[in-house]
């Protein structure tokens, strides 16, 4: 029987080991792919929200939930789930043998058993919120570090770093304040689960004890139900601590998915019942157009604006700061829809057409240039990423942007480091226009394309223009007017509000603000030219 026994023990411990490395390979696999899942969906919902989510809502801080409270989820599903469901096998399990070695015992047990649950629930709920508001705090953290780095130079420019600690320094206790009070909780928590279980195992020995005296029960039976009741008592005190753990991935999740909930303002599938023509030719018509962004419903940026632009044909938008030019880009681009009025490209409303193929009919340079972590080639090839190397480069060559690359030390294969640093910001701008012409769309959007050149730099892009416009529609944003002095149409905007259309000639002749607006300007330049 020894024999059989010891053989017995050993088959268990085999079984014990393969059992434990399923349980720890499995759930960590398990928990790995579902945060792997996750981080896809979030992803690929954030990338399609309309800009007017992140005017109301901090990037960093969607970027915490993003990595903090997916680590959180991948630490819980990975390993404290494979915990709890150890310890509920052995709970499961402990119990069986409680009510097969003694009945009237294990009952007992298990009328204590709601003594235990209720603390735990009533806890559990306060960790929960805890803990949302623990990862709250953290996030804060995050945002405001990321803020900081990557507007160093700023930062040390002003020496504004005794105020940064000094701020941060709120900003992480108070994180570690709502971090202290959920430990507590959770302390409390576990400290009252394992009290109240042990607390019943020791009514429950006193109980057999007077059984093992006055004979209805023997002592050897006894000491095996001890046994199994602290098995029981140790999973319970175990899944009492797990359930701390598991409230606090409740509160990440919530944030998760409230981002995932979050709708984009901008339908993309629902309303695609048009189809753009095959070949696009580049009309844009604007029809009584109205906007208000999101954040400022109260103000109109632009009000009942008309206006219609042949295909090929360059206008020009000019008007001081605040008029609604770049306004009248995102709209085009459709970030926002219009408060009222429609916008249609080659007589199509752009608010009928799947969004992939509207954008696809434009190229944009923005004011700032949007350059990303990579090399100079990934850059230019963002706007087609299988464009092949000789097109890139003829981009490049076209933006004058060549000469630099090939001065570089890996030349197109240089790294850039994020937003491009490193690079001037004349740099910049031409490899955002090198970008525009690869992406070779029929209407071409230029935000201030020529703001951060130097002069040099400003006259070869000005000699390229030509070459850029040629065959496609052109909407230009220019604060200086030298450079749309001969675009075929100017349009005028003040407040949202179309003043005037024509040439420059006439424009000076006729409009005050166009007037005003070219005389500060030339003579300026007069100026900088005689000194």
């Amino acid at each position: 029987m020894l024999s059989k026994a010891v053989g017995l023990f050993f088959v268990l411990v085999i079984g014990l080991a393969i059992g434990s490395f399923a349980r720890f390979y499995l759930v960590s696999w398990i928990g790995e792919r579902v945060v792997a899942d996750i981080r896809k969906q979030v992803f690929n919902h954030l990338i399609d929200l309309h800009p007017g989510f992140y005017e109301k809502n901090r990037s960093l801080e969607i970027q915490s939930r993003f990595t903090a409270d997916t680590t959180v989820l991948q630490s819980v599903i990975g390993s404290t789930v494979s915990i709890a469901l150890r310890n509920a096998l052995m709970l499961v399990g402990g119990l069986i043998l409680l009510f097969v070695t003694n009945a009237k015992l294990a009952s007992i047990i298990i009328l204590g058993f709601p003594l235990v649950i209720i603390p735990i629930l009533v806890y559990g709920r306060r960790v929960r919120k805890l803990s949302r508001l623990s990862q709250d705090r953290v996030a804060e953290v995050g945002s405001y570090v990321g803020e900081n780095l990557t507007q160093i130079k700023t930062v040390q420019a002003f020496n504004h770093q005794p105020h940064d600690r000094r701020f941060f320094a709120r900003v992480a206790e108070n994180a570690f304040d709502i971090a202290r009070v959920r430990i507590r909780q959770r302390a409390w928590l576990t400290t009252i689960a394992i009290t109240l279980v042990m607390g019943a195992i020791g009514v429950v020995i006193w109980i057999g004890g007077l059984d093992v005296i006055s004979g209805r029960t023997s002592p050897g039976e006894l000491a095996a139900f001890v046994f199994y009741s602290l098995l029981v008592g140790l999973a319970a005190g175990a899944i009492s601590e797990v359930i701390g753990e598991l409230q606090r991935a409740a509160g990440a999740a919530a944030r998760i998915f409230e981002l995932l909930q979050t709708p984009s303002e901008i339908p993309v599938e629902t309303t695609a019942n048009q189809a753009l023509p095959e070949t696009i030719r580049g009309d844009i018509e604007i029809r009584n157009l109205t906007f208000c962004y999101p954040s400022r419903p109260d103000v109109s940026v632009l009000k009942d604006l008309s206006l219609s632009i042949r295909a090929g044909e360059t206008v020009a938008l000019v008007g001081p700061s605040g008029a609604g030019k770049s306004t009248l880009f995102d709209l085009l681009l459709r970030f926002y829809d219009p408060a009222a009025g429609q916008i249609l490209v080659d007589n199509t409303d752009s608010r009928q057409v799947a969004l992939e193929d509207l954008r696809r009919c434009f190229a944009l340079v923005p004011q700032n240039p949007a350059l990303f972590h990579g090399t100079i080639a990934d850059n230019i090839r963002y706007a087609r990423p299988d464009a092949s190397d000789e097109a890139m480069v003829e981009a490049a060559r076209i933006a004058h942007a060549d000469d630099f690359i090939r001065r570089l030390p890996q030349g197109y294969e240089t790294p850039l480091g994020d937003t491009g640093m490193g690079l001037s910001g004349g740099q910049k701008q031409r490899l955002a226009i090198a970008r525009a012409l690869l992406a070779d769309a029929p209407i071409l959007l230029l935000d201030e394309a020529t703001s951060a050149l130097d002069a040099e730099s400003e006259h070869l892009i000005q000699q390229a223009m030509p070459g850029l416009m040629s065959d496609r529609t052109t909407l230009v944003i220019a604060h200086r007017l030298a450079t749309v002095r001969h675009a075929d149409r100017i349009i005028v905007l003040e407040s949202g509000i179309l003043q005037d259309i024509g040439n420059h000639d006439d424009l000076v002749a006729r409009n005050p603000l166009y007037r005003r607006l070219a005389e500060l300007q030339f003579r300026e330049d007069i100026g900088s030219r005689s000194t």
